[in-house]
C-alpha cells in the first residue's frame, strides 16, 4: 500500500488533470467509407443491449463461469490494444497523468464512468495501487435487464479491460477486483488493483485470464481434423500447393491448374503477367513437379544482360572468341542440361539471341560464341514476359517464328488486385520470414494498415508487398502492431495519397497519346522524387533495379 501522503499527491495531480482532447483527437468518423477509428485500430458503435443479448446467449450455451471467462478474455485484449496506443499519447506526463488514459477511454466509449479514489504506481520499483469508483456501468445494467439482481460482481468485460490495461503499461501482470457492483444492489461498482503476486487468491484470479480449457478442446479437435486431412489429402488439392508461390483464390488455382498441365510434358510454358506477380515462383512450381525436379533449375534475367553479351552468356563462349574471353566458359543452356531454364524478361533478348535461341528450340543445339562445334542439351523452356509479346512482333521487335514456338502453352499469371483475397496469406508469409531474418515478433498488422493494403492496387504486385513487409519488420518495434506509416513511412498520409492519385484512364486515352512518353514522364518523375537515387526510383515503380536500369539507358538511347 502506498503512503497517505503519496496518495493525496497523486489525487492533486489527477484532479489538476482531467483533458482528453488528445485521445478525442485519435478518434475519426468515416462515415463516408462506414468506419470509426482509434488511431490506427477499427471501432464500433452499438448499442449496449446487443452486449445483453449475448451474454444471455452464451449463458445458454456455456454456462456461467464461461461466459464470465469469455466476457473478462474480450476486455483484457480491449485494454491491452487501448495501452498500446494510448502509452505513445503522453510522453511528457507523469506516470500517474499518463496511466489515466486509460480510466479515461473507458469513459469516452461509454462503458463507465471512473472516479479515482486512490492511484499509485511506480515502473521502477514495479509498485502498483488502484481503488476506483465506477458509475454509470454500462454492463452492471445490461446484466440486470437480461438475468435480474446478481449475487455476485457482474461487470465482466470492464474488469477485464482494467486488468489488460494496467498490465500492459506496468509491465507486470496486474489484477483487479470488483468489491462493489451495481447487479448485487450496492450504489455504485468499485474495484481495486495490485500485482498479482499481492493478492491471496492469486490463482483463482489469473485463472480468469488464461485461455479457457474449452479452447484447448478446441485446439486439440482442429490439430485432429488436420492430421485427417492430411491422411485423406487427395492429388488434386496437392495440386494447389506444389507451388512456390502463396494462394488460396480461384485466380490463384486456375493458373496451378494450368501450370500442372503443362508440368508433366516438355512443352515450352509463357508466363505472362505485371511484374512482380511472382513469375520465377511459378516457374520453379512447374520444374519442382515435373520429372526434371532432380536436375538444375537455371534462372536467367535477360534485361539484366548487356545485348552483346547476352548470347555467351546463355550458350557460352570459346576462349579467343573475343577480347577477354581467355578461357572456354559454359552457358546457361549448359548449366541447364536436364533441368528447366526460365528466361524472364525474354522481350529484351537481342536479334541474334532471338535466332539463336530459336535454333536451340527447334533442334535441341547451339554454338557456344567463337565456336564451330554444334552441341545439344535437353532443357526445357520456361519464358517470362511482363509486356506485349504479340504487340512487339508487330511492331518488328521480336522474332515471330520464335514468338509462335515460346506461345505454345500461354498463362497469364493475375495481379495482386485481382487475388485480394491471398493478401493475408502472402502478409503471414512473408511477416514469418522478416521475424525470423530480424529476431522479432511482431503482432501483425493494425486493423488500419489491414484495411489499407486490402484496397490498394498494388502496382508492383507482390515484389511491392515483400519490399514494404520487409521495411516495415525493420521499422516495427519488438512485439508491436505494424503501423500504417511503417509500410510508407516516405508518405505523411498514405490513405490521402492513395486516394488523391487515382488517375482517369480515359482523359489520358487522347488522340495524340503516346504509351512511350507516358512511360518516360513516369520513370522521370520517378526519379525527380528519389533524387535521381535508381534503386529507390525501382521501388517507387515496383520494377527491379536492373529492369529499371535498362529502361533508363533505353530513354537515353531514344
Amino acid at each position: 500500500m502506498p503512503k497517505a501522503k503519496d496518495v493525496k499527491v497523486y489525487k492533486q495531480i489527477l484532479e489538476q488533470n482531467k483533458e482528453i482532447q488528445d485521445l478525442l483527437d485519435k478518434i475519426v468518423f468515416d462515415s463516408r467509407h462506414g468506419q470509426i477509428w482509434f488511431d490506427e485500430n477499427r471501432m464500433l458503435l452499438m448499442h449496449t443491449n446487443i452486449l445483453g443479448f449475448l451474454r444471455k446467449d452464451l449463458f445458454d450455451m456455456l454456462g456461467w463461469e464461461r461466459t464470465k471467462h469469455f466476457f473478462i478474455r474480450c476486455g483484457y485484449q480491449a485494454g491491452m490494444r487501448d495501452a498500446e496506443v494510448t502509452s505513445k499519447l503522453r510522453p511528457n506526463l507523469n506516470e500517474a497523468e499518463a496511466f489515466m488514459a486509460g480510466p479515461q477511454m473507458h469513459g469516452i466509449r461509454g462503458m463507465v464512468q471512473v472516479d479515482v479514489n486512490e492511484l499509485y504506481l511506480s515502473h521502477d520499483l514495479k509498485e502498483f495501487y488502484a481503488d476506483f469508483n465506477w458509475f454509470n456501468s454500462f454492463e452492471a445494467e445490461v446484466h440486470l435487464s437480461e438475468f435480474g439482481a446478481s449475487n455476485e460482481p457482474a461487470c465482466w468485460m470492464q474488469l477485464g479491460y482494467a486488468c489488460g490495461y494496467s498490465s500492459y503499461v506496468m509491465g507486470q501482470t496486474i489484477i483487479y477486483q470488483e468489491t462493489h457492483c451495481v447487479a448485487q444492489g450496492d450504489d455504485h461498482c468499485r474495484i481495486i488493483g495490485k500485482p498479482l503476486s499481492e493478492w491471496e487468491n492469486s490463482d483463482e484470479l489469473i485463472r480468469f485470464m488464461s485461455p479457457d480449457p474449452v479452447s484447448d478442446e478446441i485446439i486439440a479437435l482442429q490439430s485432429e481434423l488436420n492430421e485427417l486431412k492430411k491422411n485423406i489429402y487427395t492429388e488434386a488439392e496437392s495440386d494447389y500447393t506444389m507451388f512456390n508461390a502463396v494462394g488460396e483464390s480461384l485466380a490463384y488455382r486456375k493458373v496451378c491448374d494450368l501450370l500442372k498441365k503443362a508440368s508433366g510434358s516438355k512443352v515450352a510454358v509463357l508466363l505472362q503477367g505485371e511484374t512482380g506477380v511472382g513469375k520465377e515462383a511459378f516457374a520453379r512450381g512447374i520444374h519442382d513437379s515435373s520429372q526434371r525436379k532432380e536436375r538444375p533449375f537455371v534462372a536467367v534475367n535477360c534485361a539484366c544482360i548487356p545485348p552483346d553479351l547476352i548470347e555467351s552468356e546463355l550458350f557460352g563462349v570459346e576462349k579467343g572468341a573475343f577480347t577477354g574471353a581467355t578461357q572456354s566458359r559454359m552457358g546457361k543452356f549448359e548449366r541447364a542440361h536436364g533441368g528447366t531454364i526460365f528466361l524472364d524478361e525474354v522481350i529484351e533478348l537481342s536479334p541474334r539471341a532471338q535466332a539463336a535461341l530459336l535454333r536451340m528450340i527447334q533442334e535441341g543445339e547451339y554454338e557456344r560464341v567463337g565456336d564451330i562445334r554444334t552441341r545439344q542439351v535437353d532443357v526445357r523452356i520456361v519464358a517470362a514476359t511482363n509486356e506485349d509479346l504479340e504487340k512487339a512482333v508487330k511492331d518488328g521487335k521480336f522474332r515471330a517464328d520464335l514468338y509462335y514456338r515460346l506461345n505454345i502453352f500461354p498463362v497469364i499469371i493475375p495481379p495482386l488486385r485481382e487475388r485480394r483475397e491471398d493478401i493475408p496469406l502472402l502478409i503471414n508469409h512473408f511477416l514469418r520470414r522478416f521475424e525470423n531474418m530480424y529476431g522479432k515478433s511482431l503482432k501483425g498488422l493494425s486493423d488500419k494498415a489491414k484495411n489499407f493494403v486490402m484496397k490498394y492496387d498494388w502496382p508492383g504486385n507482390i515484389r511491392e508487398l515483400e519490399n514494404l513487409l520487409e521495411r516495415a519488420t525493420l521499422l516495427t518495434d519488438h512485439q508491436k502492431e505494424i503501423k500504417l506509416d511503417s509500410l510508407f513511412p516516405q508518405h505523411s498520409d498514405p490513405e490521402q495519397k492513395y486516394e488523391s492519385f487515382q488517375p482517369n484512364i480515359d482523359d489520358l486515352l487522347t488522340e495524340n497519346f503516346s504509351l512511350e512518353q507516358f512511360e518516360k514522364d513516369i520513370i522521370s518523375s520517378a526519379m525527380n522524387k528519389c533524387s535521381h537515387n535508381v534503386s529507390e526510383a525501382a521501388r517507387m515503380l515496383g520494377i527491379s533495379r536492373a529492369t529499371l536500369d535498362y529502361r533508363l539507358k533505353k530513354i537515353t538511347l531514344s
